[in-house]
């Protein structure tokens, strides 16, 4: 697959737009948290057939039709956020407290009649916090045969050469962030044969270390037949043994704002209609390093941000088929999210490496002293790069199952399927042509199946307990990559491959005749493989780095019904 997806990438080096976006970023905005009101989540969030929850007009609208009285609550806590990272037995550590607004809703009913086929029109509106996007990750280690610059030097051959470039490149749309920074860094460099590239590491083992070169050793002329470009071929003599250290903060998460109508028809059959609106701002920043020793060495800082809002609509019906039978079918069915976002990025790399001008472009002699070199997009720029596009999320199908026992045992179970290789990029026009390439990548991507079960317990009629479970496939092939565009403005080269992700669920609740409280407790876990960088030419991955996510988070809810 990565031989394809390259083949894909070389046909389209030649670009209309600057283009930033990648699976990693899409699967991360699609992929929703189980949040919620504390009873909701106590439950698992398997409330699509039972209804009767604020939340529900998220999963199930229809359940909004349950409701014969009116609802208003709010919810609060806090979560702790944990990542633990292995590289070849080198373990690290980050965990982090923080509060938690999680939703704030309400329901108003309205009795149509007793005799009636329609029994309640209910209309309700809910804000909730569906994502957090708080992640810090950590690690470090040597790397081997693997470089960051492989990927520099990749990016800028399979783009059809280093470019002698008398202005800035950073605003061509031919050239990629990454590429231009390693080259103007003495990261990568474009020697002019195999022959003096010999006869230079003779004379300078230190380039042994660090440069990358070609076998080939041929080059092509620019418009003005100037030797500026070489043909892509194989890169080989990286930096080797370097020790890397990668740290990055991630924030922010999506809000929705749900609007919802239900029906009520003779106490068997319900439809709900919910339109959501959402509002996303998701920020990273991150840092790598790479030392050589000897003093030698650089770090890539990157700043990013995305921010823009969507909407979606939703559907749903609940029915009872047997009309003495508490058993309750809920079917629903939720449109793509559309999203409008702006990824903003900028970034910065230090390198400390032999310096020697006439390097770039024909072979000289290295000096024999280290040089340091600064370079910061937001200087250059005088700001951010600004990249508007579009993002369609995955269609939501829903079926659920609810049955209660009598007045003090209710049961939950929903099956949940999104297809994630449905994703699809567009430009701020809504035309996906310019996006040819990052759409072809979503074949990385899975059909992802969700299962939710809960159930509630009431030990007393004002006394509730409850449990939930939560199991969720993995989003991601299991040889899925990261790849930038050639002409991609993004220089952050991270990414994991997250694998499967369970919730565990406890909860507690009291009823009075109006007021009620819910108190409840999730616990996330799921692993990923992660890694600083892929080789962008479709060869080996260096070591994955194992880790492990947690997130355990207690929440409260206070409400009356009236």
């Amino acid at each position: 697959m990565k031989k394809n997806i390259m083949m894909m990438a070389l046909a389209m080096s030649i670009a209309v737009s600057v283009n930033a976006q990648t699976i990693y970023d899409a699967a991360n905005i699609a992929n929703k948290d189980l949040n919620g009101t504390a009873r909701f989540v106590g439950m698992g969030g398997a409330m699509g057939a039972l209804g009767g929850d604020i939340t529900t007009m998220g999963t199930n609208p229809a359940g909004i039709g349950i409701y014969r009285s009116n609802d208003a609550a709010v919810s609060f806590g806090f979560s702790s956020y944990g990542t633990e990272s292995n590289y070849m037995g080198n373990k690290m550590s980050s965990d982090k407290t923080r509060a938690d607004f999680n939703n704030a809703g309400f329901v108003f009913s309205t009795k149509v009649g007793n005799v009636t086929p329609l029994r309640y029109v209910n209309f309700g509106f809910n804000y909730q916090r569906v994502k957090s996007f708080y992640n810090n990750m950590q690690m470090e280690g040597n790397l081997g045969d693997f470089s960051q610059t492989i990927y520099m030097a990749n990016q800028a051959s399979d783009a059809g050469g280093i470019k002698d470039w008398p202005d800035n490149p950073y605003r061509d749309n031919n050239i990629g962030w990454l590429s231009a920074m390693g080259y103007n860094g003495y990261l990568i460099t474009d020697l002019i044969s195999q022959g003096d590239l010999d006869n230079l590491l003779a004379s300078n083992p230190n380039y042994s270390n660090y440069v990358p070169y070609m076998k080939d050793g041929v080059q092509v002329q620019n418009v003005d037949e100037e030797l500026m470009y070489r043909t892509p071929g194989e890169y080989v003599g990286m930096y080797t043994g370097a020790d890397a250290k990668f740290h990055s903060e991630e924030r922010g998460g999506i809000d929705q704002f749900d609007f919802n109508v239900a029906f009520n028809f003779n106490d068997r059959i319900y439809f709900g209609l919910t339109v959501g609106a959402y509002a996303l701002d998701y920020s990273k920043y991150c840092i790598y390093d790479e030392n050589y020793g000897g003093g030698e060495g650089y770090n890539l800082q990157t700043w990013s941000k995305i921010n823009g809002a969507g909407f979606d609509v939703k559907l749903g019906t609940i029915v009872r088929p047997f009309e003495y039978s508490p058993l309750r079918i809920g079917f629903s069915i939720h449109t793509p999210i559309f999203y409008s976002l702006d990824y903003k990025t900028n970034a910065r790399l230090e390198s400390d490496v032999w310096n020697d001008l006439n390097v770039k472009n024909e072979v000289g002699t290295p000096s024999n002293e280290i040089g340091h070199y600064d370079e910061d997009t937001y200087d250059i720029l005088n700001g951010d790069m600004v990249s508007k596009f579009q993002l369609r999320t995955p269609w939501t199908y829903n079926l659920s199952l609810g049955y209660t026992v009598g007045n003090n045992l209710a049961l939950g179970a929903e099956y949940e399927y999104k297809d994630y290789s449905s994703i699809q990029f567009r430009d701020d026009a809504g035309y996906a042509d310019s996006f040819d390439y990052e759409n072809s990548t979503t074949d990385m991507l899975k059909g992802v199946s969700t299962i939710r079960l809960g159930a509630e317990y009431k030990v007393i009629p004002q006394f509730a307990l409850r449990a939930g479970y939560n199991y969720q496939s993995s989003i991601f092939r299991d040889d899925a990559f990261k790849n930038l565009p050639l002409n991609s403005i993004q220089t952050d080269t991270d990414f994991a491959n997250s694998e499967s992700l369970s919730n565990y669920t406890l909860g507690i609740g009291y009823r009075g005749s109006m007021f009620y409280a819910d108190l409840a407790y999730k616990y996330t876990t799921y692993d990923a493989k992660f890694y600083p960088f892929d080789t962008f030419d479709g060869t080996t991955l260096a070591q994955a780095t194992k880790v492990t996510n947690t997130r355990s988070q207690v929440l409260l809810t206070l409400g009356v019904r009236f």
